[in-house]
């Protein structure tokens, strides 16, 4: 059996080989700057590279635990040997005392009457030979039991030291798995934490783009105007727009969601609890005071000044204030929270909806009637007051702060924010507790020439397609040349046009679409509230099918202009 000793190691050895080549291949990551494209090619790579060390970690965790195991049977099996040999030896001991007994009676009673003197005495010779006899047969019998126990006291050590010889050899071989194991749990959280680092830079890069739109995150900016697209008449016949469910950023409450929770008697309790994981509602010190830095929404600046945390609350403009009380207490309780979050972390908050939306002037009377019937109430999690974010429209889906912004915490949650389940996009807009939001279905970004609307040309999305098809086919081309025109990315220069990237696809050896005819969703993931990919065909009947987030993050950087897919979950309208 000593092959599979001297194969372990050599398997260890090829493992950890096959480590270090494919650790070469993970180069010092490329300044992607503001190219999406380029954040997620070292993604995607990063991935494969984690995933492959996952799988050669999870096998030596089953090697591991093999040898455990059986480590475990062979100390099971050596305390039974060592117990056996115990009760061997004790036997061997009473059996020989019960012969040395026999054996001294004989001779003794041989000194004291001789063989002959007992042989004549005897009434018959035959019964003095019996008795010989039968002491004779005793006494070999008693030498046969201590020879087989002797014997078997010889087996069980033997058993004994091959048993601690394996257990030897199993404990190393561990040892040995246990130095390899760890160095592939090294390379996965190195991976690790650089996939997470390239994907909250590519999110920025997103956020950069959103953020061009100057959208409303929450009501504190005044009441939410989104435009429906399908509307509007670009003046280009056919075309396709890209409309999302909901709007920046779905993180903890929504505040449409809020309302329409307390207009069907729900409690300010339950409504937080359905917004956000893991949280205690408490008392937070009512001294805590609050610096105000910067210009509100509303022009109105706030140089350095402090106020207590129920003035500051007072101030407060975050959510209409005739809106349900239960909605504006559950609110109260939501902005008290984020402010106090913010001051511990950074020490100032702005008023405006980079902080939280506040003015010069007290908000109404019932607003400051819920302030005060929540007076000093937190939401504390894990021990600490909860930043608890709020958008006005979460699209009938909340995401975790890491799905967003790579930031984990422990009160955010995913949460399909619906009246009963959802199986359709008419289902999830009817059921969606935010549904009387206007912003629960729109196309964002526009361009002035078409109507101030979102819609693309055919071309334009044939385009969109072509750029992912190169990509694809050289991953070497510089990705800044590849956004959108009139993008607000700065880093773009020497921008592609259409043509171009056609002749790049086709002198890679691909096959660029002219034009779009049809744009299908193929598929939507309406527990986590995700578009799972999409299927786009041209008029000759050529299609391609695209993965729903590789769609996305490409559509974000080449769309013209400022138009963008705002979240994972979005459908495809054509006119």
């Amino acid at each position: 059996m000593k092959w599979r000793y001297i194969l372990v190691p050599v398997i260890l050895l090829s493992v950890f080989a096959g480590l270090s080549r494919q650790t070469s291949l993970v180069k010092a990551e490329e300044s992607c700057g503001d190219n999406i494209e380029c954040f997620q090619k070292q993604i995607n790579d990063l991935t494969a590279l984690l995933n492959t060390n996952q799988g050669e970690a999870n096998k030596i965790g089953t090697k591991i635990k093999s040898i455990q195991s059986q480590i475990n049977v062979a100390t099971a099996k050596l305390k039974v040997t060592e117990a056996n040999i115990k009760d061997r030896s004790k036997k061997v001991s009473t059996q020989y005392l019960v012969l040395s007994v026999k054996i001294r009676e004989m001779y003794m009673r041989l000194r004291s009457q001789p063989l002959w003197v007992s042989l004549l005495s005897s009434t018959s010779m035959g019964e003095s030979r019996r008795e010989l006899a039968y002491r004779q047969d005793s006494n070999e019998r008693d030498k046969q039991i201590i020879v087989n126990l002797v014997q078997e006291i010889g087996s069980l050590e033997a058993d004994k030291k091959a048993l601690e010889l394996k257990k030897i050899q199993l404990a190393k071989l561990q040892a040995d798995l246990d130095i390899q194991n760890a160095v592939f749990l090294k390379e996965i959280k190195t991976l690790s934490a650089k996939i997470a680092k390239i994907t909250a830079e590519m999110q920025e890069v997103i956020n950069s783009k959103i953020d061009s739109l100057n959208l409303s995150s929450s009501l504190g900016g005044g009441p939410l105007f989104c435009v429906d697209d399908r509307k509007l008449d670009p003046g280009f016949g056919t075309g396709f727009a890209f409309f999302t469910s909901g709007i920046p950023h779905r993180v903890g409450m929504s505040q449409y969601g809020a309302q329409l929770r307390a207009k069907k008697g729900q409690s300010y309790e339950t409504i937080l609890r359905a917004y956000y994981d893991n949280i205690s509602i408490e008392k937070a010190d009512e001294n805590t005071e609050i610096l105000v830095n910067g210009t509100n929404d509303y022009r109105q600046t706030f140089n350095n000044e402090r106020m207590k945390i129920e003035d500051y609350m007072k101030h407060i403009y975050e959510m209409p204030g005739d809106w349900e009380m239960e909605a504006l207490k559950a609110q109260a309780i939501a902005a008290r929270s984020y402010a106090l979050a913010v001051m511990r972390d950074e020490k100032v908050i702005k008023p405006n909806q980079e902080g939280q939306e506040i003015k010069k002037e007290e908000n109404t009377q019932k607003w400051k009637d819920a302030v005060e019937q929540t007076r000093g109430m937190v939401l504390r999690s894990e021990g600490q007051i909860a930043k608890a974010w709020y958008a006005s429209t979460a699209g009938g889906y909340t995401y975790r702060s890491s799905d967003v912004w790579q930031r984990s915490t422990s009160w955010t949650k995913r949460l399909r924010d619906t009246e009963g389940d959802v199986g359709s996009l008419n289902d999830l807009f009817s059921k969606a507790y935010d549904r009387e939001s206007p912003c629960l279905y729109t196309a964002q970004g526009s361009r002035k020439e078409y109507a101030k609307s979102a819609w693309l040309k055919p071309e334009e999305v044939a385009d969109i397609a072509n750029v992912i098809l190169l990509v694809r086919r050289d991953s070497s081309i510089d990705r800044y040349t590849l956004c959108g025109e009139n993008s607000p990315n700065k880093k773009c220069h020497d921008i592609l046009s259409a043509d171009t990237v056609k002749d790049k696809l086709r002198s890679a050896g691909g096959q660029p679409f002219d034009y779009i005819s049809e744009a299908t969703i193929t598929g939507f993931d309406f527990g986590l509230g995700k578009s799972n990919g999409i299927r786009l065909r041209d008029r000759g009947g050529r299609e391609e099918t695209f993965d729903g987030d590789e769609f996305k993050n490409f559509f974000n950087t080449r769309a013209p202009s400022n138009i963008v897919i705002v979240g994972p979950l979005y459908n495809v309208e054509r006119r």
